[in-house]
């Protein structure tokens, strides 16, 4: 036996990811029970790449018009002036020192403060357009919809949405139904996308938390699907999707300048995003699945996995509803919603021109 081959066999030990006394020979998929096959998670890497063309072409043909009709503009750059110099600093993405900033000032034989200017004015020709961040949120708006709505689909006649602890009946000898499958199968194949497109997308501040996230969703889909606890990851999936659709409405919104409309989708979003995140994940799936699954399943190693992974979800929702509740507090005394809930450090950029707190062009981007 190889290296890699012993790696593998101790890695997907059946011990650790499968309930004492079942091997994986025990849930290969049969005639008599659908299991969820292992070889299919390969499907979503080229799915991935077929919805990443089918997402740019949407957003070309179809959101790119829309907007445009929605009087949204594409901001058309132009080179401020022909110094490669300036042109290489304006792609650093951190603060320029003291002395940094007077070496520039001498080459290029001008003032401390004309430099600066420049630099912000040459570093705002790298900023995404307002219509290509509208074109992004029309996309992920699109998918959360469809998302949402087909789980309710698929999930509207299932025993385990009425009774949670129906996820752990017979378990692991459940049948994954065909609908199933498939919203299985499209999540994380866009959760892959997203994953791969985020490197090229419009850079947000909480990137990074972003990127754990859609990693994380990808191992716990993976993980479950493996492990067959397919019925309590569906219920994570719809849970997470309903909110998102009003988050990406409010800033379509938002960027099409429909202020009012914005701030009451931002309002309905924030108060579904605290029930279901902060409410429903918690204390209905978590709770099942620390408190109930024990007394109707044999616990074995991967269960302790899949929990502390749904842990880290519910840990960067508690971030990301901190931001919501101080945007919730500006909203109440300022009357409207300001800034974006993910906003791009451009975008904070453009509030500071409206009285907020301006960052430097130079701060590097978190």
């Amino acid at each position: 036996m190889s290296t890699i081959e012993f790696i593998l066999d101790s890695f997907w030990n059946s011990q650790i990811w499968l309930p004492p006394n079942v091997t994986w020979k025990d849930i290969e998929p049969n005639d008599d029970i659908a299991y969820a096959n292992y070889r299919h998670l390969i499907l979503p890497l080229p799915m991935a790449l077929v919805m990443l063309m089918f997402r740019f072409t949407l957003e070309r043909y179809l959101f790119a018009p829309l907007g445009v009709f929605l009087g949204i503009k594409t901001r058309k750059k132009r080179q401020l002036i022909p110094n490669e110099a300036l042109k290489k600093v304006a792609h650093v993405n951190r603060k320029l020192t003291h002395s940094e900033l007077v070496g520039l000032s001498k080459r290029l034989d001008l003032s401390e403060r004309q430099v600066e200017r420049l630099l912000r004015q040459q570093h705002a020709q790298y900023k995404p357009s307002t219509l290509v961040k509208f074109c992004e949120t029309s996309w992920r708006f699109l998918y959360y919809l469809s998302s949402f709505l087909f789980g309710v689909f698929c999930l509207w006649d299932k025993p385990w949405l009425w009774d949670i602890n129906n996820c752990w009946t017979n378990y692991p000898h459940q049948s994954v139904p065909d609908d199933c499958w498939w919203y299985y199968m499209m999540s994380l194949t866009f959760y892959w996308a997203l994953a791969a497109s985020q490197f090229f997308d419009v850079q947000r501040k909480d990137f990074w938390p972003m990127f754990i996230h859609h990693i994380t969703t990808i191992c716990l889909l993976s993980f479950s699907w493996v492990c067959n606890m397919v019925r309590i990851g569906t219920l994570v999936l719809l849970i997470h999707d309903c909110a998102d659709i009003f988050l990406e409405a409010a800033k379509m919104a938002k960027y099409a300048k429909y202020q009012k409309t914005c701030d009451g989708i931002f309002v309905i979003f924030a108060l579904l995003w605290i029930v279901t995140r902060i409410g429903i994940y918690p204390f209905w799936i978590l709770h099942n699945s620390i408190i109930g699954a024990p007394k109707l399943v044999e616990m074995f190693p991967a269960y302790y996995i899949f929990n502390s992974m749904l842990l880290v979800l519910l840990f960067l929702h508690v971030i990301w509803t901190c931001i919501i509740l101080k945007l919730a507090y500006k909203f109440l005394f300022s009357g409207q919603c300001e800034g974006d809930l993910r906003s791009s450090s451009s975008e904070v950029e453009e509030d500071s021109a409206n009285g907020l707190r301006e960052e430097s062009i130079y701060s590097h981007k978190g």
